[in-house]
């Protein structure tokens, strides 16, 4: 059974950094596509950034140069460094996974449809 848990999140000030972690069980995270997106109130749920089996990374521009993704194939975890965070991106930050991908373009890396398993979500907030 694939489940996708995330940990992490909290409230910081801007400027702050938090690492969200999303503990992956039932298939090998590092064997197929995985990504975070995150969902402000009233707004669709954004790609932030996707990785490929071979470790090839898409970021979205808005947070590239401040955030980054890494995975601990030994703990089969998906990690997110958030350094330099703004108010801006305040919002749930969700994990998600596709199997039997193991690459994908930018665009269907940073787009929500290309996945089919998701975690419940963690929620980061950043005051000014």
């Amino acid at each position: 059974q694939v489940q996708l848990v995330e940990s992490g999140g909290g409230s910081v000030q801007s400027g702050g950094s938090l690492r969200l972690s999303c503990a992956a069980s039932g298939f090998t995270a590092s064997s197929n596509c995985m990504a975070w997106f995150r969902q402000a109130p009233g707004k669709e749920r954004e790609g932030v950034v996707g990785i490929d089996s071979d470790g090839s990374t898409s970021y979205a521009d808005s947070v590239k140069g401040r955030f980054t993704i890494s995975q601990d194939n030994t703990k089969n975890t998906l990690y997110l460094q958030m350094d330099g965070l703004k108010p801006e991106d305040t919002a749930m930050y969700y994990c998600a996974a596709v199997l039997w991908t193991p690459f994908m373009t930018t665009a269907e890396a940073l787009g929500a449809s290309s996945y089919n398993y998701w975690g419940q979500g963690t929620q980061v907030t950043v005051s000014s």
